[in-house]
């Protein structure tokens, strides 16, 4: 029999070479060594069994023996969630990576308006939801040592229960310095690194070794019972058809229920949700653990009856199921496979504590403690120092402070329930926050007060019908109340609320919490109002697929970048902090000194401060130096209803203020041409995907068919070259057109200045124009343009004339197409005017003909919308102006030069002033 010292010196050994792995682990990344090992697929999915706790290690057995094949449950809820990635998981983790949530907490808070009250009441309720599986964790690892305690136990079956004292054991003392090694452990390789959106490699590798270690005790507990003590596969299947389990019937509704909860809880329990969206490095990682994951529960799971039915058959009667893992190898001298089970065990326990602590640990100082700071320092965010170690500090005392209570409710339960009862009162509890995620992720009518509402309603019934009913009758609720009900009402009685009687007390207590809780949010969400922020992020969540970009951006002009600076530093440290200045300086094309604070840099920074200290608490530090946030083209969009209200408000106030009338009148029109914008955008990006399918599709298909086909004569070799030789054109004149705008809204243009005759240049614009078309348009030269010559970029402003009369070419709508240009002068320089016999251009859409995403409605034809948008910013760049003539009759621009542009012509007339 191994001796209870020895083991000890096994498990210390044991721990110190996971301190061994998971230090090495964080050197090689910190040194940028073992990458593609350290964020693999695999170490990804060993990292989510973390979920096979000691309650599937040693409760699984326990369970099949009292319940039959219901223990089933427990693994296949997470295997139908990780088998339907796609349509959930792949949601949530593209939520995770564009967001920056830090935890399940961050979500939550993030969707519903970055609530940090949300957070709050979110972080809470799982440390009270999580509290009791920590507990199952010591218990097990409590029950694992008496086993080796008293040997003399093993033979009788008569082990001690729970809290039970002995002379050679004392359980509440093994407890103690158990939960202590497990905090620091948590603590040491926990909490070094301050970025948690980073992946916590020594964490991440010990909790993947633990992984292998308890899949491979299991494995030689079962292959030892089947083979060795059951004597082969035919006597162990024999031994299952004649005990109950083989005979065990299912109840249909406590078999869904405890499936569900399996399922809600493999997506809410904070340690799932910090290794499966959190650390997360790759979405493609969910595609092999959809599979692999599923694998590795089957194996869990494919020896639990064989040991559950053999260890009735030969352990004594009273013996307890939850130990046959440990007492069956040492029952025959097994001592080596005794040892190896316990570390088995022990490895599922301390995985799920040190993760759910470390997870847990992050929401509280996330979401409590710097939030209590900020509020009681009177310079807020700019005051000067380092809020990392205040942050650090938190977590580890959170940490501490986890564990404890783990401990005490161990040890004030009684420790004596089984540990699949456990287990399950812990699941109920973070599955309450199933409706806020789901309505979150699907429904953008949710709404934070109705999340608020729904957590509170379901979190309270199950502290009533499930967390309190688990310390026993009187402790804390009297006999009374679950005869009575609560202050005497009969509708109110923990195990029969509403009168309903007859339910297992597991699907009484879950059917009843997530219902109303799934139902207040509905009721409650449809009849309140949403804020702006928080339709925001509702649309970002909901469409997350569609794109991954940040909700809102900053209005950082009332911003320092000395304060966003002095605050970064304080979070994510000095050298940290200057690297990302520096970063973005270079970006914005700074040589030196500090970024601009533009909103897109106040934007990013928030987002790297998130990473460290939550979204929630981050949008507060930002907002307190920044002070505001602006709307884009997109949130207006999202807020329509909001803008229909004002604009309605508005309107009322315009008898009583001619200057809230104006500014009124001045907001709807900057909303329609918003929104003719992202109309345009939209119609843009379609066009411009067209555009370049289109002769991208072209090319490659005639020249696979030069590639591929045999027997092509030269002529038609000769018109497969022709085509891509053209649609090659097509796309370069396109992409040319891009880079010309990109090139000239940068500044970065340069002119090259040389002199010709104003009439030159314009009939060349129009032979180039012309050359080739199907459909001819007359032009009216002005009459004196020869007297006149232009010192100027030539090639750019013919680029103008080319564009406007390739336009009236394309887009005049008459019969027989003409244009005529008239010549005149001005005070301030020379005009050209471009009129063609068009019905024109509408006024709603005259404002937006310059935006480079303009297409006017009923426009057909090749064209991205970018010409007038070019024409614009070349005529800026000569010194001139293009206009639209609203006075024509037809389409009709004007180009202007200026006086410096011109030169005087030696003989030539002056060109006359027109009217």
């Amino acid at each position: 029999m191994v001796a209870l010292n020895q083991l000890v010196l096994v498990c210390l050994a044991y721990v110190a070479g996971l301190f061994a792995v998971a230090f090495l682990a964080e050197r090689m990344a910190l040194r940028g060594r073992g990458g593609r090992f350290l964020q693999s697929p695999l170490i990804y999915t060993l990292s989510l069994s973390i979920y096979c706790t000691a309650w599937t290690f040693y409760g699984a057995v326990g369970y099949a023996a009292r319940s039959g094949l219901e223990y089933v449950t427990i693994y296949l809820g997470p295997s139908l969630v990780m088998i339907g990635w796609w349509w959930l998981l792949r949601r949530l983790v593209r939520v995770g990576r564009s967001q920056r949530v830090t935890s399940i907490a961050d979500l939550i808070s993030s969707r519903y308006g970055k609530s940090n009250l949300l957070a709050i009441c979110v972080t809470l309720m799982a440390v009270i939801g999580v509290t009791p599986y920590i507990a199952l964790q010591l218990q097990s690892v409590v029950l694992s040592l008496s086993i080796f305690a008293m040997p003399e136990a093993v033979a009788t079956g008569d082990l001690p229960g729970g809290t039970e004292q002995t002379a050679a054991f004392n359980p509440i003392r093994s407890a103690f310095w158990v939960a202590l090694g497990l905090a620091l452990f948590t603590v040491l390789f926990g909490t070094r690194n301050l970025n948690v959106n980073e992946r916590h490699h020594g964490v991440v590798i010990a909790v993947a070794v633990e992984a292998v270690v308890k899949l491979a005790a299991l494995l030689a507990v079962g292959i030892f019972v089947v083979w060795g003590l059951a004597g082969g596969l035919e006597e162990t299947f024999a031994r299952i058809d004649a005990s109950p389990i083989g005979a065990w019937e299912v109840e249909r509704s406590r078999w869904a229920t405890l499936t569900f909860l399996s399922a809600a809880a493999f997506l809410c329990l904070p340690r799932m949700f910090q290794v499966m969206v959190v650390e997360n490095d790759d979405e493609r990682y969910l595609q092999i653990a959809s599979w692999a994951f599923p694998l590795y529960l089957m194996l869990m799971s494919l020896f639990v009856v064989p040991i559950a039915v053999v260890g009735l058959d030969l352990l004594p009667p009273g013996s307890n199921p939850d130990l046959f893992v440990l007492s069956l190898p040492l029952s025959q001298g097994q001592n080596g496979l005794a040892m190896l089970s316990f570390l088995g065990g022990f490895s599922s326990a301390t995985s799920m504590v040190i993760v759910a602590t470390l997870a847990l640990s992050t929401m509280v100082s996330n979401h409590i403690v710097m939030p209590v700071w900020l509020a009681f320092r009177q310079q807020g965010a700019t005051q000067s120092g380092d809020v990392r170690n205040v942050v650090i500090l938190a977590r580890r005392l959170s940490i501490l402070l986890i564990i404890s209570l783990g401990f005490f409710y161990y040890q004030f339960s009684g420790g004596s329930a089984a540990l699949a009862a456990i287990g399950t009162i812990s699941f109920g509890g973070v599955a309450q926050f199933l409706p806020a995620v789901l309505g979150g992720l699907f429904w953008r009518g949710a709404t934070r007060t109705g999340a608020l509402c729904g957590l509170g309603v379901g979190f309270a019934l199950w502290v009533f019908t499930m967390l309190l009913p688990s310390f026993g009758v009187g402790a804390p609720l009297s006999a009374r109340v679950f005869e009575e009900g609560l202050l005497g009402l009969g509708l109110m009685r923990p195990t029969a609320l509403f009168g309903v009687e007859g339910l297992d007390p597991t699907v009484h207590a879950v059917v009843w919490s997530l219902a109303l809780n799934g139902l207040t949010l509905f009721l409650v969400s449809v009849f309140t109002f949403p804020d702006p922020i928080e339709r925001l992020q509702g649309a970002q969540f909901v469409n997350v697929l569609e794109h991954a970009g940040q909700a809102r951006s900053w209005t950082a002009s009332v911003a320092g970048s000395e304060d966003l600076m002095i605050m970064a530093q304080r979070i994510l440290g000095a050298r940290e902090a200057q690297a990302f200045f520096r970063r973005e300086a270079r970006a914005q094309g700074l040589s030196g000194g500090l970024p601009e604070p533009t909103p897109a840099f106040v934007q990013g920074l928030e987002r790297e401060l998130a990473a460290s200290v939550g979204a929630a608490t981050a949008h507060a530090m930002v907002g307190q130096i920044v002070g505001g946030t602006s709307v884009s083209v997109q949130d207006l969009l999202a807020v329509a209803d909001e803008s229909a209200q004002m604009l309605e408000y508005s309107s009322q106030l315009e008898a009583k203020s001619r200057e809230l009338s104006e500014t009124a009148a001045q907001l709807r029109a900057a909303n329609e041409k918003l929104t003719q914008l992202s109309v345009q955008k939209d119609n843009f990006l379609s066009q411009i995907s067209h555009e370049l399918r289109t002769p991208m599709t072209s090319i490659r298909s005639f020249s696979e068919i030069l590639r591929d086909a045999e027997g092509l004569g030269e002529a038609d070799k000769s018109r497969y070259a022709s085509i891509i030789h053209a649609e090659a054109l097509r796309l370069t004149r396109l992409l040319d057109d891009l880079i010309d705008l990109s090139v000239m809204e940068n500044g970065q243009v340069s002119l090259h200045l040389a002199s010709d005759s104003l009439d030159a240049m314009l009939r060349r614009a129009a032979t180039t124009s012309l050359t080739g078309v199907s459909r001819p348009l007359t032009i009216d030269f002005p009459e004196g343009a020869e007297a006149v010559r232009v010192h100027t970029d030539l090639d750019r402003l013919v680029q103008v004339f080319i564009n406007l009369i390739t336009n009236a070419q394309k887009y005049c709508r008459a019969e027989a197409p003409a244009l005529r240009i008239l010549l005149h002068r001005g005070a301030e320089g020379l005009h050209l005017d471009f009129i063609d016999n068009g019905p024109g251009i509408g006024p709603e859409e005259r404002t937006v003909i310059f935006e480079k995403f303009a297409r006017l409605a009923g426009e057909v034809g090749e064209g991205a919308g970018l010409g007038l948008a070019i024409c614009q910013e070349i005529m800026h760049r000569l010194g001139g102006a293009i206009a639209y003539l609203p006075t024509a009759k037809g389409t009709g621009f004007r180009v202007s030069l200026p006086n410096a542009a011109l030169e005087p012509v030696p003989g030539a007339a002056p060109v006359s002033v027109a009217s």
